[in-house]
């Protein structure tokens, strides 16, 4: 299995970085090829911008989207790591999202509405965040995150979603329970 790890955190020394880390182990522990693509350390550039559309529109997609969509399309796996911020993902990834899941590539409009094109393909999440994971639960915030990032993009485009993993409380928990944390996603991973 070929398996792509997008990591989307600008510390190097983060608990996402940890995460993206040990599923990178675990991918080669399985015997998978993986490749990742680290969002900050590439300089991504986030914004969707008129070229961009306009490019689109003329079959003719930016080189640097063009590349990303490469390493998709060479993907089975799609294992997508960052925090939450603000509710929502970093505007790094959603900026990639944006630019790279384009329509031609990841879905197609119709009369009958939006087409998925990415079928073949699966996607592992795992998300940190400070708040507790009962508080992201009760507040609805995992809910909004099932309904905006599993379903509005990732089954939008026709992508099996095998789990978005929400890490809780990650910046006040002690080492242990962030070690604990390390050997689910070993798991998840290998298991899969």
């Amino acid at each position: 299995m070929k398996q792509l790890l997008i990591y989307c955190h600008p510390q190097s020394g983060s608990f996402c970085r940890a995460i993206a880390d040990t599923a990178v182990q675990a991918i080669h522990a399985r015997g998978d090829e993986v490749m990742m693509r680290d969002l900050y350390a590439m300089h991504f550039v986030p914004s969707l911008s008129g070229r961009d559309l306009l490019s689109f529109a003329e079959t003719q997609t930016p080189p640097d989207i063009a590349e990303e969509q490469r390493h998709i399309a060479w993907a089975d796996r799609l294992i997508f790591v960052y925090p939450l911020w603000w509710s929502a993902m970093p505007a790094v990834l959603k900026g990639y999202i944006d630019r790279v899941f384009a329509e031609g590539f990841a879905f197609a409009a119709g009369e009958g509405g939006l087409r998925g094109l990415l079928a073949e393909k699966e996607v592992l999440a795992f998300t940190t965040m400070g708040m507790p994971e009962g508080l992201c639960e009760e507040s609805g915030v995992a809910e909004s995150l099932r309904l905006t990032v599993d379903e509005g993009i990732f089954s939008l485009c026709g992508m099996k979603v095998l789990e978005h993993r929400l890490f809780g409380a990650v910046t006040t928990v002690d080492d242990a329970a962030r070690q604990k944390m390390l050997e689910e996603v070993s798991q998840k991973v290998r298991t899969l």
